[in-house]
This record gives C-alpha cells, sequence and structure tokens, in this order.
C-alpha cells in the first residue's frame, strides 16, 4: 500500500503534524499501536505554547477546552519553592483582566490525547490504531514500513515518513540510531492523589526543588475532578550515579518536608505509582534525513528545566508539516532539504529557551544559589516579571545579558 507522508504515532506531535497536514490539504496516514482513549504517563501540564499552536490552527478547540473544565483545569501560573522552603508566586500572564481564558490548563492525558485524536479531520487523515510497526527500512527514494494490522503483517510505502512515537522511537531507532545520554535524559515518575489540600485558588502548578531531589523536583498539578498529579523527576546521570530510588525518595519527601506534608494528611494514592523516561531538549541533534522528519518526544525536546514537552511537541507538529507542504511542491525528500526547512525553523523557535531552561538546571542543583534567587525575587519587581515572561514566550536573552537587569534585581527593585 503506498502513501505520500506516514505518521507513526498520534499523541501531541502526530496529532499536530496530522492538523497541518490538512490545512494544505494533503492526505496522509497516521498510525497508532494504542487504541484511544490511552493513558500515557506525563505531568499533565499544557504550557501556552500548546494554546499558540492550536490557536494557529483553530481557536475554537481552544474554546472548546476552556468549556470543559471537568477535563481542562485552567491553571493561571506557577508556584516555586525554593530548598529553604520559601515560595514564589509567578502568573503566566502580568495582564489578566483582557484574558478570556487562562492561559494554561492541566489535562490528564487519558482526556487530552483523545480529544486531540477527536480534532483530526478525516477528509484527508486516515488513523489506524491498534497497528504496531515492526522496522522501517529505505528502498530506492521510498521509506518502506512494516506492520502488523489485524494480526497481519502488512508493508507500507511512503516518499517521507514522521516519527512521533516518542521516546525510544521505532522511527529512529531504524533510521537515525543513537544511544541515550544520561546528561540530557531525565528519569520521572507520576502518581495520582485524591485529597490534596493547600491548592492554590488559581490553580497554580507548582515545582518543589527540595534537598532530597536536587537537581530535580517534586510537582503537584491539580486537576478538574478534584485530584492532583503529583511527581517527581531527575537527571538520569545524576540519578544513576548516586543510585537513587526516585519513587522512594518522593515518598520520603512528602512523609518528612514540613511544607508539604501536612497537605497530604488526608491524601489517597489512586493506582500505582509509573515511571517513564524524558529525552531533553538541552544539546541540538539531528531531527530528519533523507525522506523522514522525527518529532515531539522522538525528537528529543522536553524543556530541560520545567519537564514539559507537550508545547514543543506540538510545535514541532506545526513545523514538520510546513516542511512537507513545501517537500511536495518542489518534489525534494531529501536530508538536506528536510535540514533546512525543518531541523533549522523549529530550533529558531525553541532553541533559545531550551538553552536558558538547561542552565537554570544546572544551577538548580546549588541549593543556596536557588533559595538566593527566590529571596531576591520577592523583592525584585523586576526578576519577578522577568520569570512571569518567561512563561509568555518572551526574548529574554538581551535582558539576560544587559548589566542593568543583574542590578536592580540584586538591589531588589
Amino acid at each position: 500500500m503506498q502513501f505520500q507522508v506516514i505518521i507513526i504515532g498520534a499523541g501531541p506531535a502526530g496529532c499536530s503534524t496530522s492538523l497541518f497536514l490538512s490545512k494544505h490539504k494533503i492526505p496522509h496516514l497516521i498510525i497508532d499501536k494504542s487504541c484511544f482513549p490511552r493513558d500515557k504517563i506525563c505531568g499533565d501540564a499544557l504550557s501556552g505554547k500548546v494554546i499558540e499552536v492550536l490557536k494557529k490552527y483553530d481557536e475554537n478547540i481552544v474554546q472548546s477546552m476552556a468549556a470543559d473544565s471537568s477535563h481542562f483545569l485552567g491553571s493561571w501560573g506557577v508556584k516555586f519553592v525554593a530548598p529553604n522552603g520559601k515560595a514564589l508566586d509567578i502568573p503566566f500572564k502580568q495582564n489578566t483582566n483582557a484574558e478570556q481564558h487562562a492561559p494554561g490548563f492541566i489535562s490528564r492525558r487519558m482526556h487530552f490525547d483523545a480529544f486531540m485524536v477527536q480534532q483530526l479531520d478525516l477528509n484527508y487523515a486516515t488513523l489506524w490504531t491498534g497497528v504496531e510497526v515492526k522496522n522501517i527500512t529505505s528502498i530506492l527514494e521510498n521509506k518502506c514500513i512494516n506492520i502488523i494490522k489485524e494480526g497481519q503483517e502488512q508493508m507500507l510505502e511512503c516518499k517521507v515518513v514522521v516519527g512521533c512515537d516518542g521516546d525510544r522511537s521505532i522511527v529512529e531507532k531504524s533510521l537515525l540510531p543513537r544511544s541515550m545520554d544520561p546528561k540530557h535524559y531525565c528519569a520521572g515518575i507520576r502518581a495520582y492523589f485524591k485529597n490534596v489540600s493547600g491548592l492554590h485558588p488559581q490553580n497554580f502548578i507548582e515545582l518543589h526543588f527540595l534537598e532530597e531531589l536536587l537537581p530535580g523536583y517534586l510537582w503537584i498539578f491539580p486537576l478538574g475532578d478534584g485530584s492532583c498529579n503529583v511527581g517527581a523527576g531527575m537527571l538520569s546521570e545524576y540519578a544513576g550515579s548516586k543510585k537513587i530510588n526516585l519513587r522512594v525518595q518522593m515518598l520520603k519527601a512528602i512523609a518528612n518536608n514540613k511544607n508539604i506534608n501536612e497537605r497530604f494528611a488526608d491524601a489517597q494514592l489512586e493506582g500505582k505509582i509509573q515511571g517513564w523516561g524524558l529525552p531533553l531538549g538541552s544539546k541540538k541533534r539531528k531531527l530528519s534525513g533523507d525522506g523522514f522528519l522525527l518529532a515531539g518526544d522522538a525528537a528529543s525536546l522536553i524543556d530541560p528545566f520545567t519537564g514539559e514537552g507537550i508545547g514543543n511537541a506540538l510545535y514541532s507538529g506545526y513545523f514538520a508539516a510546513e516542511a512537507i507542504a513545501q517537500a511536495i511542491a518542489l518534489n525534494d525528500y531529501s536530508a538536506k532539504f528536510f535540514a533546512v526547512h525543518y531541523d533549522q525553523p523549529l530550533y529558531n523557535r525553541l532553541w533559545a529557551e531550551l538553552k536558558l531552561s538547561h542552565k537554570m538546571q544546572q544551577l538548580s542543583k546549588y541549593n543556596q544559589l536557588f533559595n538566593f534567587v527566590v529571596d531576591r525575587a520577592h523583592k525584585s519587581a523586576t526578576l519577578r516579571n522577568t520569570i512571569s515572561c518567561m512563561f509568555e514566550d518572551l526574548d529574554l536573552r538581551a535582558q539576560f545579558k544587559n548589566p542593568v537587569f543583574w542590578w536592580k534585581m540584586m538591589i531588589g527593585k
């Protein structure tokens, strides 16, 4: 069976690629090994970048999310808690008066991914679920994909394949094999708890930089059903070298930390604590080649500091579709073409903030420095506004290079 474009994976990156291919009226096939709705281990936070990309496609999608508060809880900011217990509330937007809905949302991936699949334009998208991809090879100018569908082995051919199949991507393994780098990879665990108290009235997400979890953090994200997504993440290089059991450390932190344990006095664990890997976007990688592109977690685009990956996944899908549309128009599916028309534009959009987040990740392991920054931010409107602007995706490089900014921060202005 022959197709022009095949997308492997119907998560956020795959759905984003599909939506924008449909906007270009390009027929394509999407394959996913799961059937929806299905769970995906994740922090469940949907950043402002998620909203940006969805609005590029159709603003009505965001409006329908905002109207469904049980599945999409609006979040207006983030609470940073330093190792010394001092907290700093940072709104996602400095001026919220004109906002029609929250700048970000929190949604279980069971709901969000199924919601995204429902948005697909079936005039151009053909969706196959419950289909396993066994391997991918190159024959002449085409990609050949061996699948198992309804118990039968089939062979598909296409001009371009998009790998949106997450960490340990079969597309990456087949066409751009590389080993996991623990310096740019994070271990994460996630659990759901009922009856966590002390949540922010505007549903701020919480990042607790506790001494027992540095260089990493514990998060508490409220959900629309009254429960919380609670988890912890730590750089794999550090967790491996110190032989840290992240599950044990997270439960220990909840039980022993005076700023947290009272809030979990009546909390009940729902289901199991589950773990997964996060390929970080803290170094530039090759994202494409002859007849293929990688997007989302398969492209290692997770923010090194916050651990957020859905917004970057949606952006990668958008840029992938734009590049494919140009490739079809020019009949050029070469590695050189995609490097210029996919890798470069995507990194132009994301690299400045990924690089900044990597620096912040490296600094977060110094607890005294983190305590100092949070303390300064309490006294410095300049620093608070700058951190807030980070979530509005403004270009901060000029401010961080400006000595006047640091002087204002140091004197508390």
